[in-house]
């Protein structure tokens, strides 16, 4: 038998070497850690910006600590909240926002929702922490008296007001004439013997957070005195455990162990791992060996990039495989009255099957195998995919045919885009409840496509598509691409449609499933408007959809968004949803992708929105109007950090009106 390249030798030994380093090391990444002047320790961890985030983690994601500034300062993951303490015995942590803390103008920086920053995190803000109020744009109604100070140094009246116990469902009942309001946690212990005059000083103390319960975090103690460590698993969302034997189990090990014990059998492991992999690889390299023999230019015959392809899917029992002389048949021959449109990689036909089912054919372009490739990746997606609002992939064309054909089930109420500025927008179908509806079922497929690793990659309102009832049908898995769990982007040539895509993607190649929320964002805003995502009739900074979202959303203008025809401004019940998407929006499109929720989490909130559940949660107000910036439940908080609470007072008693955006 011939044997390795020394290559290969030298190859395999460096892993192995880096393996049995990655033992010695394992337990001690999750080990406590000094930052400044406290120690990370469980359920807090230590991350970086740049470190990738493990499966198993050190900890429940939103624990996540990063210490930066030399190691003098820890800052929750992605968040301008730095941390001042940690008491693990009480549950809390004093913390600070960076916005408000630092610099000597930090003041002029308050017009901000603090709570928003904590958006969708197991951390309340302690009802132990004081209201610091600040009132701006008052127009020559300012209160007056001592209990109030002034602001002079940020250029604009300002003034300060310390109140008592903080809520952020109640302001506190102030005179506040005209003025913009808003008002920001700060520490009981230190506003108990300050007055509004010191609030540089509050506001560089911090405030107290809470976190309760333990789920996600779970009963580490018991399962360190195991023998284990613990571990967060967030594939399942789970605490577990790991123990000597290197797996993961339940809330504890079934005994305890050495350390000794533990590197021994994960050494073992290693080896026997590295031992398999060699004999994978030798047995590998020896038949690429033999493959040589083959003339090089094989398979650059026509059609021999899908024939072995299709051959696996015929003996794997996959999709129907169709003849491309049937499909012919179907389409009246490829006829140009059945197109339905040209998807990018091909052009889609309709068509009717022999057994009297209407079908979508979509046809590869000739002589392009990189679009060979998108549709090869297309069908083995979608044959494994099964979700009620995905299209369905009913087969595709033989490995004896001279094109590659994939066939679909056929929806026959066109797209989206169709009904929103197309082709079909004049029938004016699409009533709020709808689109609200359409909205939640594209979410609920991308999270089961997220869920099963998948990243669409092309989300657009031209690819959701509406059967005869309005439900929706997603559909060109055509640029998708499948990523691990262990990593967490896919490196690839941008692609995608113009508006849609995610401005970070587009500048370092560098996708996650937060592209797709990104570019559902775009959808969201489109299903508000009824205006597409890209019009280079609008001005130069509106011709992106996504950007006048932005503005008019964050400057309170989210009336001037809106379609007329949806009744935001005569039905109170639809203004109120459509601010909450106008949020839900808003958030998806942030630049920083950490900023951005997942799609689950878009998920529960629409549908939150749209069954009200939100309101008997985090609604609570003595007022009778609700303070619209608020947020959708105590554990789901959007709202973005520019938006800033109104009120209109007359005499003592403050009543809360929103203003015209209702943000």
């Amino acid at each position: 038998m011939a044997s390795m390249p020394p290559a290969v030798v030298s190859l395999a030994s460096l892993l192995l070497v880096f393996l049995l380093q990655h033992v010695r090391v394992v337990g001690a990444a999750c080990e406590p850690v000094a930052c400044g002047n406290f120690t990370i320790e469980y359920p807090f961890w230590l991350g970086a910006p740049s470190r990738l985030r493990p499966e198993p983690s050190c900890g429940h994601p939103a624990f996540e600590l990063w210490c930066i500034n030399s190691n003098t300062t820890a800052c929750m993951s992605g968040s301008p909240i730095h941390v001042h303490s940690i008491d693990y015995g009480a549950r809390s942590l004093v913390v600070y926002h960076n916005r408000v803390a630092s610099g000597s103008d930090s003041v002029c920086r308050a017009d901000f929702n603090v709570s928003s920053s904590l958006a969708l995190s197991p951390f309340k803000i302690s009802p132990t922490n004081h209201a610091l109020c600040f009132l701006s744009n008052c127009s020559g109604t300012e209160p007056r008296g001592p209990e109030y100070a002034g602001v002079s140094s940020c250029g604009r009246p300002i003034v300060a007001y310390l109140g008592g116990s903080y809520d952020r469902d109640i302001p506190p009942a102030i005179n506040a004439g005209n003025c913009t309001y808003n008002y920001l946690p700060v520490l009981g212990t230190e506003a108990a013997g300050s007055t509004a005059a010191n609030y540089t000083r509050l506001l560089k103390a911090g405030f107290l957070l809470d976190w309760a319960g333990t789920g996600g975090i779970g009963d580490c103690p018991t399962c360190v005195g195991s023998g284990g460590q613990c571990r967060y698993r967030n594939a399942i969302g789970a605490f577990a455990c790991l123990c000597p034997d290197g797996k993961l189990h339940g809330p504890t090990c079934a005994g305890g162990s050495t350390r000794i014990k533990m590197i021994f059998i994960a050494v073992g492991a290693v080896l026997s791992g590295g031992a398999f992999f060699l004999f994978i690889f030798f047995v590998l390299y020896q038949r690429k060996r033999k493959k040589q023999a083959v003339a090089s230019n094989e398979f650059m015959r026509s059609g021999s990039s899908t024939t072995s392809y299709s051959k696996d899917l015929e003996l794997g029992g996959s999709p129907h495989i169709f003849t491309f002389e049937e499909l012919e048949v179907a389409t009246d021959g490829f006829s140009a009255s059945r197109e339905l449109g040209d998807g990018g990689f091909g052009t889609v036909y309709k068509g009717k099957l022999k057994d009297g089912r209407v079908v979508a054919v979509k046809r590869l372009y000739k002589n392009n195998y990189r679009r060979v490739e998108q549709f090869l990746n297309e069908v083995d997606i979608l044959s494994r995919l099964l979700h009620q609002n995905l299209v369905i992939l009913y087969g595709c064309t033989s490995r004896m045919s001279r094109d590659l054909l994939l066939v679909y089930e056929f929806i026959a109420n066109g797209t989206v885009a169709d009904h929103l500025h197309g082709s079909r927008s004049v029938e004016r179908g699409l009533t709020w409840p709808l689109r609200l509806n359409i909205a939640i079922e594209t979410a609920e497929a991308l999270a089961y496509l997220h869920a099963v690793e998948i990243i669409h990659r092309d989300v657009k309102t031209t690819n959701i598509l509406l059967d005869n009832s309005f439900h929706v049908k997603v559909a060109d898995f055509g640029l998708s691409r499948l990523f691990p769990l262990e990593v967490t982007h896919v490196s690839t040539v941008p692609q995608g449609t113009p508006g849609y895509v995610d401005p970070v993607y587009h500048q370092c190649y560098k996708l996650t499933d937060k592209s797709d929320v990104y570019s559902f964002g775009v959808v969201l805003v489109e299903l508000i408007s009824s205006k597409p995502a890209v019009d280079m009739n609008r001005s130069h900074s509106e011709i992106n959809l996504a950007n006048m979202a932005l503005n008019r959303i964050q400057n309170h203008e989210v009336v001037q968004l809106v379609d007329p025809e949806l009744g935001y401004d005569t039905d109170p019940e639809t203004k109120r949803t459509i601010d909450r998407v106008a949020e839900v929006a808003f958030q998806c499109l942030q630049m920083e992708r950490e900023m951005r929720p997942s799609i689950k989490e878009v998920v529960e909130i629409l549908t939150y929105v749209r069954d009200g559940d939100y309101q008997s949660k985090s609604m609570r107000k003595k007022a009778s109007q609700k303070e619209d910036v608020h947020l959708l439940t105590d554990a789901l908080q959007f709202s973005p950090d520019t938006v800033i609470h109104r009120f209109h007072s007359q005499s003592t008693n403050h009543s809360v009106a929103s203003n015209a955006s209702g943000l």
